[in-house]
This record gives C-alpha cells, sequence and structure tokens, in this order.
C-alpha cells in the first residue's frame, strides 16, 4: 500500500490517493450497472411472449400491434422507470406538456439522464487526469468541481432541455389560442359542428400553431374513437398545461351539460381570450423600460462620465507634473 500510494503521489501529486479512490468507485459502478441491468426475467413475461409466438406462428410477417414497442429499453424499463406511481405520473406529465407523448418518453428520459450523467463524468475525470492531476495547487475542492460537476451537469442536461420545451409549447399554445377560438366560432356560426369545427381548425393552425394543431387533432381523433367529449377535453387541458385551455374545456362542459348554445359560449370566450392577449402585449410592453433601465445606464452613464471628467482628470494630473 506504501508503494501504491508513493507511486499515486509520484505521479499525480498529493491528490494521487484521491484520484486512485474515485477510479476505483467508477470502476465499481460501470461493473455494477450490467449487473443491476441484466436482471431475470419475470416468468409472466415469458408466458406472455410465449403465447404471442404460439399466435403468431402460423402468420409469419405480422406481429402483434403490442410489440412494436422500443424493445431496447423495454427490459430495463425496472430500472429506468420510477417505481413509485405518483413520481411516474408526475414525469409522464411534464413530458406531455412538452410534447413527447410516446409511451417510452419517461424511460428515454431517464435514459438519457443516465447516459449524460456518466458520459460527462467520464470526460471529466479524463480533464482532470489530463491537465490538473500534476499541478501541486490543486486542493480537494477543485477535484470535486472537475469530475462530479461535470457529471452533474450532464444528468440535469434532459431535465433543463424538457423544462424549456415546456414553456415554449405552452407560450405557442397561449399565443394561438385566441385565433384558434375566433376561427372555431366562425365554423360553429356557419353551420357546422363543434367536432366538425375542431378538425377545421387543426388543419388551419398547422403551419402557424403546431403544437396547438396537434392538441386539437388529438381531440378529434379521440371523439372518432368514442371516447366521452368532456373527458376528452379534460385531458387536453391536462396535456397543454395552459390555464386559458382549462378555463376553455370547463366552458363547453357547462355549455353542454345545461343545454346552451356552444356558439355564444364561444363567442363571450373568444372575446375575453382577445382582451388577454392585449392586456398580455401592455404588459410586456410596460415591463420594457424598466428591463432596459439597467442597459442603458450601462452603455451610457460610463462613456459620458469618461466625455465629461476626463479632461478634468488630465488637466490636474498636467498640474501636478507641473
Amino acid at each position: 500500500m506504501d508503494f501504491i500510494n508513493g507511486l499515486m503521489t509520484q505521479h499525480f501529486g498529493a491528490m494521487g490517493p484521491f484520484v486512485l479512490i474515485g477510479g476505483l468507485g467508477l470502476v465499481l459502478i460501470l461493473a455494477t450497472i450490467p449487473m443491476m441491468l441484466n436482471q431475470r426475467k419475470d416468468p409472466l413475461e415469458k408466458l406472455r411472449e410465449s403465447a404471442a409466438s404460439g399466435r403468431n406462428a402460423g402468420t409469419p410477417g405480422k406481429t402483434l400491434r403490442t410489440a412494436k414497442g422500443n424493445d431496447k429499453l423495454q427490459k430495463y424499463s425496472t430500472f429506468l422507470e420510477p417505481q413509485n406511481e405518483e413520481e411516474y405520473s408526475a414525469v409522464r406529465k411534464k413530458l406531455m406538456q412538452a410534447g413527447y407523448r410516446s409511451k417510452e418518453a419517461v424511460r428515454a428520459f431517464h435514459f438519457a439522464q443516465f447516459a449524460l450523467g456518466i458520459l460527462f463524468l467520464l470526460g471529466g475525470v479524463i480533464y482532470y487526469m489530463l491537465n490538473m492531476a500534476g499541478l501541486p495547487e490543486t486542493t480537494t475542492q477543485d477535484t470535486m468541481i472537475y469530475i462530479l460537476g461535470p457529471g452533474i451537469v450532464g444528468y440535469m442536461l434532459p431535465k433543463y432541455w424538457v423544462t424549456k420545451r415546456q414553456q415554449q409549447r405552452q407560450e405557442e399554445i397561449t399565443s394561438g389560442f385566441p385565433d384558434a377560438l375566433d376561427m372555431m366560432l366562425v365554423c360553429v356560426e356557419a353551420g357546422q359542428s363543434l367536432d366538425q369545427s375542431i378538425i377545421r381548425v387543426a388543419r388551419e393552425l398547422r403551419a402557424s400553431y403546431p403544437s396547438l394543431s396537434d392538441e386539437f387533432e388529438i381531440v378529434s381523433y379521440e371523439i372518432k374513437a368514442g371516447k366521452d367529449k368532456p373527458s376528452v377535453l379534460a385531458d387536453m387541458g391536462e396535456r397543454c398545461g395552459v390555464a386559458d385551455i382549462s378555463s376553455f374545456v370547463t366552458v363547453l362542459v357547462q355549455s353542454a351539460s345545461f343545454g346552451t348554445s356552444i356558439a355564444d359560449a364561444l363567442r363571450v370566450y373568444a372575446e375575453e381570450m382577445r382582451d388577454k392577449r392585449v392586456m398580455r402585449a401592455e404588459e410586456k410592453a410596460n415591463k420594457l423600460p424598466t428591463k432596459m433601465t439597467l442597459v442603458t445606464m450601462m452603455l451610457t452613464v460610463p462613456p459620458l462620465l469618461i466625455i465629461l471628467v476626463g479632461p478634468s482628470v488630465l488637466g490636474i494630473q498636467n498640474l501636478g507634473n507641473m
């Protein structure tokens, strides 16, 4: 042990033992991962596979529709997916609001976190050993920052990406919703039903607001499939995560429940959405002078001080030299 300690200290300085311990820990983690992933297959899953192969034995080239998923990550689902139902639902809801609606979205999200965390951690270790290990002034805090910092960044990067996508998608839906209501009101007043107007709005909004168009298309497909209209609209409000959509769903459900005219409800709500859009634009315009104050001071005051005070400073220096 003394020989190994002296050898590591000679090559990597005072942080040699810590580098050795960190490398051994990383090796143990990488060796444990395959053991965790290669778990024994569930006997019920074996029965399902055998039953499916038996049903498809006489029809080569045809597979069940449920077998079209991502099989590469399916066997690691117990490791990549949260086992807590509430946590799984929260992650699933956030990914749906960000536009990722596939069944493998939660699994792929956690796989991206895990893979990027390990990749960035290895990059941090390689960078530290090539550039920082031989420096005598390297402290333990610097070692932790250069090794663990990239790993933490890689682990948090997918979460940041999903949050950014969620915000952008919600802003797009909020911006295009008043136009969608106006178009839906025109379609309903022209004699079309609510289902037909939703299909028309989804087709017309494709070029300007694709996220909102996707939501209306999903609503139209679910209604065609026979799903209850209030539950379909409620699912739309949950997928969007926008307060205006939730209020719109409540208005349509109440209008259908009490038997009032959908056109009247749409007219009143569309007018309210137009007013809210104008108010949001005015709010952004009123915030602009406050945001520009600091930038204006930073770019204007220093040159102005140089112009006004500079000649006086030079004059005082010249008098002092005389």
